[in-house]
């Protein structure tokens, strides 16, 4: 679809012009231009709960998940709402990912130095 302000070429199923921003008009009824079910608004980025992975859980799962939850504003204001869909679901599923697996490895580690204390401890008693 062309962009009557600028001329660029933009998607058929955009809102706005990836280049300017103007608002993209339909060929009239039955044109291909969809709107946005539920608002453009509505689309969660996952931005915070993908540093928070970073942090605190699984750095390179963190990392996917930020890159993703980034592009789903962009891709907002470009008139993107598929493709912010399939960022943030991405995201999520990173941070899902990120928070198990960072869990998981908390867990073994913490036992494995429950399991080294005790050895530790039971070692010193024996010198006795």
């Amino acid at each position: 679809m062309f962009c009557s302000k600028c001329g660029t070429i933009n998607d058929d199923n955009a809102f706005r012009c990836v280049n300017c921003g103007e608002q993209l008009q339909g060929g009239g009824p039955g044109s291909s231009t969809q709107q946005a079910p539920g608002g453009v608004g509505n689309v969660p980025n996952y931005l915070v709960q993908a540093i928070l992975i970073t942090l605190c859980c699984c750095l390179p799962f963190g990392i996917v998940a930020i890159v993703y939850a980034a592009q789903v504003n962009g891709k907002l204001q470009a008139g993107d709402y598929q493709g912010a869909l399939e960022c943030s679901g991405k995201a999520k599923m990173w941070c899902w990912l990120g928070f198990g697996i960072g869990l998981l490895a908390n867990l073994i580690i913490f036992g494995l130095q429950i399991i080294g204390a005790i050895a530790t401890g039971a070692g010193s008693m024996r010198g006795y």
